[in-house]
């Protein structure tokens, strides 16, 4: 079947002048003037803008087309690979241990409990919140945050029906199964409860879409007489609601990519108002925890990069006197060693901590201030811990998985040391390990710089230059990306891909000054880092440049569009994800929820004429040039708050018009959802199925049968 001529999306030129240099846009008109009214309701999308999107995706099926039995084949693997009555292993708090399942079938999450006694779950279930349900008649349904009172009656819970990350928020009677006349709208799906179960504590988004106002709402009155909590006054810094393991105090953060400020709630204060621990300073991040009896004095610690802690460290303070003059270390900086968090409980402190690229957890015993540090024996893997609800417990619960190692959860013994195995991740089609294969290798960037690359392939893969490669990459905001288990990615192995994940720089892998040489001035060294580990894969023979299919979302879409314009050459196909390639325009749009506060991450244009220039040297869309290009398949979402849908829609307009290959460009917008795509956990396979299918049919693999083990 033959294809249609592709999309072509009308210019309408419109130019404007800044720093003395002439922007021209030539699609500036895709972006909706009514988006924050789109985002409530996608239906008053303007009807030039749908019609094109609609033309994208009817294009997009059209090339899809041809792979329906593939994506089939791919989601029926996939969905093999789920166990989908899982559940998972239940967190005690007082009388009742609270999980998670899933039933066959099922789409969304059941949050459910059991009477918890003497260390062992008893007593028949009590469903608190169906998923599918509430789900049932709606296009979109995200389950946001849900958190039980203290006191165990109530259930808070929160919801998304249309992917803009609006959440509407309500309250569960547990007596009766019955939501209570409450409802909060347009919030996020922070929660926090009052000690004494009368109030909720959440964050409302403001009329640009960011959260900046925490409220406190009295159960049984109108929201409209909710009381205000705290309001931040710097449109830069994003508020975010939490809560220390001892359950004493709310805290209230406030941040932006490089600085942040915390502030306690008094929980057992049904009219607490917010105590500042230490006044923001432009550089510096805290985040606090806080133990009633630390050295015999009620203390908070604080994890904290303060004074030149370039990889953090944690300090003490008293509680009633928390100010940067009464910080004292309690576990000291150590250059190449990476703090990354801590928990307190009653007898000991946890922290997990990042050295030579690697995670590892150091349990610290309250009493006498001895450490001990949790082994593991994998080349790379990825840690998590899992606080729970209790705070007096010597039981620490961690997550454990590899790229060949399903993923495990352990409780561990602080005083004995023994370690327990909770659950361990099923594969109900089955999953042998030892058929694969993980390790760890170096690329060397430009500047002498090592990048590590993170592999997954079959075992007996022979390394000749002929295999296919999946190259992931993100890069940005000092975020790790985990070398841990997929069951989908399988789906790619098992057909004779190598699997990569290239830890760029802009993350932290290697420390916080991995992260830093990947921003603001030095952005570009995430862009020259992936593309050197692309070179080094194929000077390793593992591939070939057409024989790599990159990959890429969000801040890691934005990287994609660089590289195709950096190195057009080197790869076969692109994979973008709601990419953020329309850097230049929207750093200038202050009026965009996510704008001020990522001035620190790329720079501000709008005052620094040397940040809008380097913005202006790589922002994907304005370097868009004449070009072979390779395959590109860019995914957007129409209420996307975080990567607008007009980013990655001017972005493959643009690249129809300098394309000079024929190789495919295509877009396709999920009509229904925002920045995370489907909701529903099969629906996201068809969505995962499209990907991969497309990297098959990239490199002609798509008839190649899945080796089994």
């Amino acid at each position: 079947m033959a294809l249609p001529e592709p999309p072509r999306a009308p210019r309408h030129p419109s130019t404007r002048t800044l720093h003395g240099q002439e922007l021209s846009d030539d699609y500036a008109w895709l972006r909706a003037d009514n988006w924050r009214e789109v985002m409530k309701d996608p239906a008053v999308l303007s009807g030039e803008i749908r019609a094109y999107l609609e033309a994208e995706n009817a294009y997009a099926d059209a090339w899809f087309a041809p792979s329906a039995e593939l994506r089939t084949r791919l989601v029926k693997e996939m969905r093999g690979r789920i166990k989908e009555d899982d559940s998972s292993v239940p967190s005690p708090d007082g009388p009742f241990a609270y999980y998670l399942r899933h039933r066959e079938g099922g789409q969304h999450p059941l949050l459910c409990r059991k009477a918890w006694a003497d260390g062992t779950v008893t007593g028949e279930e009590t469903l608190l919140l169906d998923g599918d349900k509430e789900a049932e008649g709606k296009a979109y349904f995200h389950l946001g945050g849900t958190r039980h009172s203290n006191d165990h009656r109530y259930f808070a819970w929160s919801a998304d029906l249309a992917g803009s990350e609006l959440y509407t928020l309500r309250v569960r009677d547990l007596s009766t199964g019955k939501d209570l006349p409450d409802i909060i709208s347009e919030a996020t799906g922070d929660l926090l409860w009052s000690a004494d179960a009368t109030a909720l504590y959440y964050i409302r988004r403001d009329a640009e879409h960011r959260p900046s106002k925490v409220f406190r709402h009295v159960l049984g009155t109108p929201a409209e007489s909710d009381v205000l909590v705290y309001e931040e006054p710097d449109k830069g810094f994003f508020v975010s609601l939490g809560e220390t393991q001892s359950r004493a105090f709310g805290l209230i953060g406030c941040g932006d990519h490089e600085t942040s400020e915390a502030h306690l709630l008094d929980l057992a204060d049904p009219a607490a108002t917010p105590r500042l621990v230490a006044a923001r300073a432009p550089g510096v991040r805290y985040d606090v925890e806080h133990h009633p009896s630390l050295g015999g004095v009620d203390s908070l610690v604080i994890h904290t990069n303060a004074d030149g802690a370039e990889d953090f460290k944690l300090v003490t303070a008293p509680t009633a006197a928390p100010g940067r003059e009464n910080w004292r270390d309690l576990v000291p900086h150590v250059p190449g060693r990476m703090v990354l968090s801590t928990t307190c409980y009653a007898s000991h402190m946890v922290r997990l901590e990042r050295e030579a690229g690697l995670p590892r957890i150091v349990v610290r015993d309250i009493a006498s201030g001895a450490e001990h540090a949790i082994a593991f024996a994998e080349e790379a893997y990825a840690l998590g811990l899992d606080g729970g609800y209790e705070f007096a417990t010597p039981r620490l619960r961690f997550t454990y998985a590899s790229m060949t190692t399903p993923a495990e959860v352990w409780d561990y013994d602080t005083v004995s040391r023994e370690r327990r195995l909770m659950k361990r991740q099923e594969v109900p089609s089955g999953h042998d390990p030892a058929d694969y294969v993980t390790r760890r290798i170096f690329a060397k960037a430009g500047d002498g710089e090592m990048v590590p690359i993170s592999l997954l392939y079959r075992a007996g893969t022979v390394f000749d230059g002929s295999a296919p490669l999946l190259l992931y990459g993100y890069g940005a905001y000092g975020i790790t990306i985990p070398a841990g288990f997929s069951t989908s990615r399988l789906s790619l192995v098992d057909r004779g891909f190598i699997y990569a994940i290239a830890h760029i720089r802009g993350g932290t892998e290697k420390g916080w000054h991995w992260y830093t040489d990947g921003k603001l001035a030095r952005k570009t060294n995430t862009f020259t880092d992936f593309i050197a580990a692309a070179e080094h894969l194929v000077a390793e023979g593992m591939t070939r440049p057409e024989r790599i299919v990159a990959h890429g979302g969000s801040a890691g879409g934005m990287l994609m569009g660089a590289i195709a314009n950096l190195r057009p050459e080197l790869f076969g196909g692109i994979i973008a994800e709601v990419p953020f390639v329309d850097v230049l325009s929207t750093m200038l749009d202050d009026t965009l929820p996510l704008t001020p506060p990522e001035w620190p991450e790329w720079g501000n244009p709008i005052r620094d004429e040397g940040a809008f220039r380097h913005i202006l040297s790589y922002s994907p869309v304005d370097n868009v040039h004449e070009a072979a290009y390779p395959a590109i398949f860019a995914l957007a979402g129409l209420t996307d708050p975080r990567v607008t849908y007009w980013e990655p829609a001017k972005w493959v307009a643009r690249l129809r018009q300098m394309n000079r290959s024929d190789r495919p460009v295509l877009l396709r917008t999920n009509m229904d959802a925002g920045h995370g795509g489907a909701a529903g956990r099969f629906d996201r396979l068809d969505e995962v199925a499209l990907i991969y299918a497309f990297a098959l049919e990239t490199v002609g693999a798509a008839t190649l049968v899945p080796s089994m083990a």
